[in-house]
């Protein structure tokens, strides 16, 4: 009998985020406990994901990456995407439902994330700058917009699209990147929409994990 491979993916040895969940390799990891997959980690350095070895797996240097025999793949919509296909609970088996909760991971992970990420960015890196607070009210209307239309499509449903799916958990981590904004809690079905994730014990499971990496490796003080 052919043992079954347990998949590698790759993470933060010392995570930006400080253990909140924001790294992508959270959606990675969430996916892979909702399937019920064991899977074993490579912790790496932002001077290791830089490296020729590294960039093998991700051309751009980044995580997370999964391997699973000879198979590699980056971009963690693309793993959630192969996880969900290849293990029950995350696609429907209906050809139409499937289909549409495809479109909402691309929408969670383009038409949602790119405000979001900008937004991010700007409040890292842009926060001395004169006009900062002029480019922030700009990017919070942006957000606000793309918050205001999947709040007006959500309505009084639990999930995206019936059953919770892929599609649900890459928007959930998309707007978990608003934490401490007060952005999301503008639209109180959103905000429980997110919670709801978040209460998932398979969520739960991921967020421990991760957040476990973050206290073993932080420096002391």
């Amino acid at each position: 009998m052919t043992k079954p491979l347990i998949p590698t993916i790759t993470a933060f040895r010392t995570s930006p985020d400080r253990g909140r969940g924001l790294a992508r390799d959270m959606r990675v990891r969430w996916a892979l406990e909702e399937v019920g997959q064991p899977y074993d980690v490579r912790l790496l350095s932002f001077s290791e994901m830089k490296e020729s070895a590294h960039r093998r797996l991700h051309p751009f240097g980044q995580i997370p990456t999964y391997e699973e025999g000879d198979l590699a793949l980056f971009e963690s919509g693309a793993i959630v995407l192969h996880i969900a296909e290849r293990h029950a609970g995350l696609l429907s088996d209906d050809a139409n439902a499937r289909a549409r909760a495809i479109a909402w991971m691309f929408a969670a992970l383009n038409t949602v994330e790119t405000p979001i990420v900008e937004r991010s960015m700007a409040t890292l890196l842009e926060r001395d700058k004169s006009w900062y607070g002029d480019r922030l009210a700009m990017l919070d209307q942006r957000v606000c917009a793309r918050l205001s239309e999947l709040s007006d499509r959500l309505g009084d449903n639990e999930w995206l699209d019936g059953a919770f799916s892929a599609a649900d958990l890459l928007m959930v981590t998309v707007l978990r990147r608003l934490d401490g904004s007060g952005l999301v809690e503008r639209y109180p079905n959103v905000s429980a929409y997110v919670a709801r994730g978040e209460a998932r014990p398979a969520y739960k499971r991921a967020f421990d994990a991760q957040l476990a990496v973050f206290t073993a490796n932080a420096s002391p003080g």
